[in-house]
């Protein structure tokens, strides 16, 4: 089974030994982030640093001037913490001089600076609260500036393929800067009733669909009510039908994946426009349409019609493979991804029958989190599971 394993370009730029020792894991493949949110990211073998701080969403390499010139939203350099002029090719030669194959990791909607600089871009809940750190994926000059990082970013020199992460809506469960949002056990239903978006792109999506933005943000605060006060809401779509109604809840869905699937048809058509033949296209995807995050919620239908394949969250249930392998088409891809950095609740020790599992539920793939953050003890079980 094709295995790759998710690295940073910082892990790969200044370490000499950084590409032979991942190809020495087994995997076959690297997907080298070229376009990535803020983070603070262990280091732990690298000659030079321990701790690498990216203080903002940023691409890996040089922007294109002509592409960006004169727009408002476009991509952030990066800072400091860059470790070249070009992190994403230099690492990339490195890798591939290592027999590796090199396909890019492209987030997309997670973006607190531009969330900062430009609010109007950000989701707006019910109760007018902003997310700086969630784009909202329905406005016109959001799904440009996507559409246009997805293309330059996913097709770097040298790269075969790309991985498209957050590419759908964000919502309220972000892991944020200290974030304090616990006190409260919102549950499935209460996210998604506070990932809803009321900008003025949103109520006018709700007007089209008969519904007025106002009175269903009214019917959202009223049935987060009794969330609030119990810290409970339940799981799954009924939940969410009890808490907003069933006519209100389905019109805002209808609107989300609406938005959602357009973007992401329009953001791969573009890829696949700039990319040479063969370059292939997988989303992080969730199979719950409802849900959001860097994982989108899809329709495996439509998204396995659109893209060459998808990677799946499978850590906490590899079950999550099902839906696709039901539409799974001949030469899709279906990734079944596992954290492997035990610092991070990553299981690196039962991989091994993780893998056959997810094998047996169709996967024909494993994408493995991360290289560059695990522990020596880490790699060493993973490179035993892949032997």
């Amino acid at each position: 089974m094709k295995t790759a394993a998710f690295v940073y370009p910082w892990d790969v730029v200044g370490d000499p030994d950084a590409a032979s020792r991942i190809a020495d894991l087994g995997v076959q493949q690297v997907t080298l982030a070229s376009a990535y949110h803020s983070t603070r990211a262990l280091t732990p073998r690298h000659p030079e640093h321990r701790i690498v701080t990216a203080a903002h969403a940023s691409v890996l390499y040089p922007a294109s001037g002509a592409r960006w010139a004169g727009r408002a939203l476009r991509p952030y350099a990066a800072g400091a913490w860059a470790p070249s002029a070009d992190p994403f090719a230099e690492a990339a030669a490195a890798l591939a001089g290592a027999g590796l194959d090199v396909h890019t990791w492209v987030v997309l909607a997670h973006n607190s600076r531009m969330g900062a600089e430009h609010p109007g871009t950000s989701v707006v809940n019910a109760y007018g609260d902003r997310y700086p750190w969630a784009p909202c994926i329905a406005q016109p000059a959001t799904r440009d500036y996507l559409t246009d990082l997805a293309a330059e970013a996913a097709t770097r020199p040298g790269a075969l393929g790309t991985e498209l992460e957050s590419l759908g809506w964000y919502g309220l469960a972000h892991l944020h800067a200290h974030d304090k949002i616990a006190g409260v056990q919102l549950g499935e239903a209460g996210h998604y009733l506070m990932s809803l978006c009321f900008c003025p792109a949103c109520a006018d999506g709700y007007q089209q669909l008969g519904v007025d933005a106002e009175e269903l943000s009214v019917a959202v605060r009223r049935g987060l009510e009794p969330v609030w006060s119990s810290g409970t809401s339940g799981a799954g779509w009924p939940a969410i039908e009890k808490l907003l109604g069933a006519d209100l809840a389905a019109a805002t869905l209808t609107w989300r994946t609406r938005t959602a699937r357009t973007l992401q048809e329009r953001a791969i058509a573009a890829v696949r426009a700039a990319a040479a033949p063969g370059f292939q296209v997988l989303l992080h995807a969730d199979p719950v349409a409802h849900h959001c995050g860097a994982n989108a919620g899809v329709d495996p239908g439509h998204i396995l019609a659109v893209a060459d394949g998808v990677v799946v969250p499978c850590a906490g249930d590899p079950a999550l493979l099902t839906p696709f392998a039901a539409h799974r088409r001949p030469g899709t891809v279906l990734a079944a991804n596992f954290t492997v950095v035990s610092g991070m609740g990553g299981s690196p020790a039962t991989l091994a029958d993780d893998a056959a599992r997810a094998a047996g539920l169709g996967a024909s793939e494993l994408r493995l989190y991360h290289a560059g953050l695990a522990s020596d003890t880490d790699l060493g079980l993973v490179r035993a599971a892949l032997a």
